[in-house]
């Protein structure tokens, strides 16, 4: 077990190794960028023209069509696959002379702009982002202007694709003109637009929608919000807000716009169907809807259930507890004996009582019983 564990970071120390290698030797290299499908010429260091040398890329034999002349490389329509590490030595000594990092990319094409205000009347925004890849590092220069003199810029730290700039006068007639050049080692492009205040005020979804049933209410729903925390002035400059809604079962939206309010009630709901809320938001005056909420779900309150009694109780409580329609009759129905026993059981009984009773009186009657001695045996 011993041995296992010793190799196992034996192998991990030589990759750390490796891997830290790497990055000095990048890390002293200098840098070349080439377009995807171009042909790359590098040089190794100073070298004479007729010097002699070696090339690999990332420790290894370049496999890629080349041509090599003295300290010259040159790599044929190159593309992704060529990015690496290339180092060069001199044949003479077998010393390494240059390194370069080849990175392959492409130049930059129009950056699409938008500029929003969700913070209203404070500032607004302008965010932008390429359509296409340019595969190596992008910077991107931001300039805006207003009734001709620029205004300050300030970069977001946190989306590097965007910056902040403040209202300097509000209810302005004059557009906002927005210019953004993106920018690499093979190229750039630019992006000129112009914005009017209004079209770019656009507040932030209501926040906190919760949606509760109503007790003993069946068709409907209390739902209650708040206003985005980005909008700083709610007081001064109030929202409306738009209220969409509909069952889980249907496709059909249901739409209700209200007027400074944070609260609504859902009056038409179905019975027990479970519904989708959302709210979005607005200027009252200027600018554009938001987007929607964060949807919710909540479903109209219904009565619980009552406990179901088996049919045997039932049938054993009714019986117990239903009074009588009407009393007994006092007269006993013919040919039913009251006690409980039958006409022709009771006449038995009386019978068989009368001769018992004759036997015994014959028996202990003297007459009988001189009657009876006199008699001559039947045994002789």
């Amino acid at each position: 077990m011993a041995n296992i564990v010793t190799s196992v970071c034996c192998v991990v120390l030589a990759a750390v190794v490796v891997v830290y290698a790497q990055r000095r030797s990048q890390q002293g290299a200098r840098i070349q960028y080439a377009r995807i499908g171009s042909d790359v010429t590098m040089l190794c260091g100073s070298l004479d023209n007729d010097t002699s040398v070696t090339w690999k890329v990332n420790g290894t034999d370049v496999k890629a069509r080349r041509r090599e002349e003295g300290p010259w490389l040159t790599l044929m329509e190159v593309d992704m696959i060529s990015n690496g590490l290339y180092s060069c030595f001199q044949n003479s000594d077998d010393q390494r002379r240059d390194q370069i990092t080849l990175r392959i990319g492409l130049p930059p094409r129009e950056p699409q702009v938008t500029c929003r205000s969700n913070t209203y009347p404070k500032g607004f925004y302008c965010s932008w982002h390429l359509q296409h890849p340019t595969y190596i590092p992008t910077e991107f220069e931001v300039n805006v202007q207003h009734n001709l003199k620029s205004l300050e810029v300030k970069r977001d730290e946190v989306h590097k694709n965007r910056c902040h700039v403040k209202f300097p006068e509000l209810f302005s007639t004059f557009p906002y003109r927005v210019n953004v050049t993106a920018v690499n080692a093979l190229g750039k492009a630019s992006t000129a637009t112009s914005f009017e205040e209004s079209s770019m005020v656009k507040p932030d979804p209501p926040e906190k929608v919760v949606a509760r049933p109503i007790p003993n209410n069946i068709r409907r729903l209390e739902v209650t919000w708040s206003s985005p925390s980005t909008w700083p002035d709610i007081d001064n400059f109030p929202l409306k807000y738009f209220l969409r809604y509909r069952p889980l079962i249907r496709d059909q939206w249901q739409h209700v716009e209200l007027s400074d309010s944070t609260s609504h009630t859902i009056t038409d709901a179905y019975v027990g169907k479970e519904y989708i809320i959302q709210l979005a938001a607005k200027d009252m005056e200027v600018g554009t809807w938001s987007d929607w909420s964060v949807a919710v779900h909540a479903t109209p309150w219904t009565e619980e259930p009552k406990p179901i009694t088996s049919t045997t109780e039932a049938y054993v409580q009714i019986a117990e507890t239903t009074p009588s329609s009407a009393p007994p009759s006092a007269k006993p129905r013919v040919g039913v004996a009251r006690g409980g026993c039958s006409a022709l059981l009771c006449s038995s009984h009386i019978l068989l009582v009368c001769i018992l009773l004759s036997i015994m009186w014959y028996v202990t009657s003297p007459t009988s019983a001189v009657h009876y001695l006199g008699q001559p045996s039947p045994w002789g």
